[in-house]
């Protein structure tokens, strides 16, 4: 008893290669390759407007907070403002709290400075760029 596999016609794919030219199927991987790439960046766009939009929510509501934070400091500052002007006069008491913001103002303004002053660029990218070799660099005369 011999077992033999039964032979499967030839699929479609295998009957035209057997029978184009390489001409026509680098044509067809050309071609595959050009809707693949149309794809991918068609792809690439949805997943953008995406994003976009969510971080454009998410900047929104952070604004928000920032105005809630921003009031609830006022109005602290404010109360803080009374019940200092409960002990001496108003004028003194709001001189004060608007002294106790100028220092947090202060501090907060060097150590903003101090990193923004830290700030190398894009270091990874420029020691990468370097690497290139000259000849692939486009607008440089080469010698």
């Amino acid at each position: 008893m011999s077992s033999q596999i039964p032979e499967m016609p030839p699929s479609e794919a295998h009957m035209k290669a057997d029978n184009a030219s390489l001409g026509e199927l680098l044509g067809d991987v050309t071609r595959d390759l050009s809707t693949l790439m149309r794809q991918e960046v068609e792809l690439a766009k949805a997943e953008l407007k995406q994003s976009t939009s969510r971080a454009g929510k998410g900047a929104g509501m952070l604004a928000g907070a920032g105005v809630g934070g921003h009031f609830v400091l006022l109005f602290l500052s404010l109360a803080l403002m009374w019940a200092l002007g409960a002990i001496m006069p108003l004028g003194w008491s709001a001189l004060i709290v608007a002294v106790v913001w100028a220092i947090i103002a202060a501090v907060l303004a060097s150590i903003g400075r101090k990193e923004l002053k830290q700030i190398k660029g894009l270091p990874q990218t420029g020691e990468t760029l370097s690497e290139i070799p000259p000849t692939l660099k486009p607008g440089e005369v080469n010698r």
